[in-house]
């Protein structure tokens, strides 16, 4: 049986997208950051790790695979993560009465809000 342990990301400046998502998710760096390399884990110790590698390659608009991050309160915490430096994006591909919305980081990578509490 294998799980999840890391999901990795390309970032162009791995610091700041480092400290974007441990004030998002409330991670730790699990050794020092390097130049071009983190892995961030859950302060907490449990759930799958978060790696962020320096990448030059450009963000997919429709990225293939991307986080999704659950709530029971969508407004607030799309607020907070606004705040941190995250910005809407604007998605044509919203179906009727969705229960997501669509955030990019400060890298321009997307990632999904979902409203568990949403039908």
């Amino acid at each position: 049986m294998v799980r999840i342990g890391t999901v990795v990301m390309g970032a162009s400046d791995v610091r700041r997208a480092a400290d974007f998502w441990m004030a998002a998710l409330g991670y730790v760096e699990r050794e020092p950051l390097e130049d071009d390399w983190v892995v961030l884990v859950p302060a907490e110790g449990h759930g799958a790790g978060l790696a962020l590698g320096r990448s030059q390659s450009p963000v997919q608009e429709v990225p293939r695979v991307h986080l999704d991050l659950y709530t029971a309160e969508q407004d607030a915490e799309v607020a907070r993560l606004t705040g941190l430096g995250a910005r809407p994006v604007a998605w044509e591909l919203y179906p009727p009465d969705p229960d997501f919305v669509v955030l990019a980081d400060t890298e321009g990578n997307r990632f999904c809000v979902i409203d568990t509490t949403h039908g």
